[in-house]
């Protein structure tokens, strides 16, 4: 189930609106078939494995991270497909929320017949599905927001100045954390002061997430990096309903952006509304970047899953950008809280994982 599992991990951000899902065949203590979602989430992984297996997959064990699909869609069920091949044991991670597939996949395989277990390493595979059954359970895609910040807690300083706080490395994990999420977020400020392209660079990989900036009026710059690469990877961008008649909406759906309208909350966009409407697109897995206005608005909203930090070993001061912006927090019970996970150094800098408490 570990190799099934490190096989599904290699369809995040790839797999969309498809959970990423690991099948490994095996028959008399030897692989046969293995294979994990593919990019847009078809094939299955169990559609693949079994392929590879043929004929070798009649008597054998199946290791699935989440409960074969019992419904037809695109394709056929997975677990009709299971059930032909003559596979005669299923061991499955943990099941699938979606009402469409909730315990009728088991129950389609015990009803011909075959041996099912469940629970193998369920908590590993449910953290796997974390966007997946964010999407289903909620209506949103999971939100990881990262920062990168100095010692003192600040992203640029007071004249604005940001690059680079951490080092070659943190930005290169960066890149690699793009890699495993459907989309990468920024807020409008971030594009106006940083100018970011937001792609993967340096991995070898061809594959882009989707490029998300909340804007409430469109207030970006034509001319930027996300305008003149718009047709190249796709760039959404969440706006207020009125913004949709501005020149502006009209200049960057020219240039080849999505345009996402949601309704203001006071003098921003919703928090929940965004993610509700990223949800409803497909996205299971959000990546924010910052700035720190769109940061303090999802943490005040209670909408950060996960918790990403990079501090390096220096010192701005006071005057600096803080991290996150105003929260309005004025007793210590009202803090949004967070566990940490994982501690690492990266290159100079370290990077730290919190998971919402």
């Amino acid at each position: 189930m570990r190799h099934a599992l490190s096989l599904a991990a290699r369809g995040l951000g790839r797999v969309w609106p498809n959970p990423a899902v690991g099948c490994v065949v095996v028959n008399h203590g030897r692989i046969v078939g293995r294979g994990f979602t593919a990019d847009g989430g078809r094939p299955h992984a169990e559609t693949i494995a079994l392929a590879q297996a043929g004929e070798q997959a009649k008597g054998a064990t199946a290791y699935v991270t989440l409960e074969p699909c019992s419904h037809i869609g695109q394709t056929p069920p997975c677990a009709e497909a299971l059930i032909k091949s003559g596979i005669s044991r299923v061991v499955i991670a943990t099941e699938d929320p979606d009402p469409r597939v909730f315990g009728r996949g088991i129950a389609l395989l015990k009803e011909a017949g075959l041996s099912v277990s469940t629970g193998c390493l369920v908590n590993e595979a449910q953290d796997l599905q974390r966007g997946f059954f964010t999407r289903i359970n909620h209506g949103r895609p999971a939100l990881t927001l990262k920062l990168a910040m100095s010692l003192d807690g600040r992203i640029a300083t007071a004249s604005g100045e940001s690059k680079w706080i951490t080092g070659p490395d943190a930005r290169r994990a960066v890149h690699g954390l793009r890699a495993s999420h459907d989309a990468v977020m920024v807020g409008a400020g971030t594009v106006r002061a940083d100018n970011p392209d937001l792609r993967i660079r340096a991995l070898g990989t061809t594959h882009q997430p989707v490029r998300i900036v909340t804007s409430r009026h469109l207030r970006l710059p034509e001319g930027s990096q996300l305008w003149s690469s718009a047709s190249e990877a796709p760039v959404w961008i969440v706006c207020d309903e009125g913004a949709l008649i501005s020149p502006e909406a009209k200049a960057w759906g020219n240039a080849g952006a999505t345009l996402i309208p949601v309704p203001s909350n006071g003098a921003h966009l919703s928090p929940h509304e965004t993610l509700t409407a990223l949800g409803d697109k497909g996205l299971t897995r959000v990546f924010c970047e910052g700035g720190g206005m769109l940061a303090a608005s999802l943490l005040a909203a209670d909408l950060v899953d996960e918790l990403i930090v990079f501090a390096a070993g220096k010192l701005i001061g006071a005057e600096g950008q803080p991290g996150v912006g105003p929260l309005g927090i004025s007793a210590l019970s009202q803090t949004p809280a967070f566990e940490l996970v994982d501690v690492q150094a990266v290159g100079a800098d370290v990077m730290q994982r919190w998971r919402r408490v």
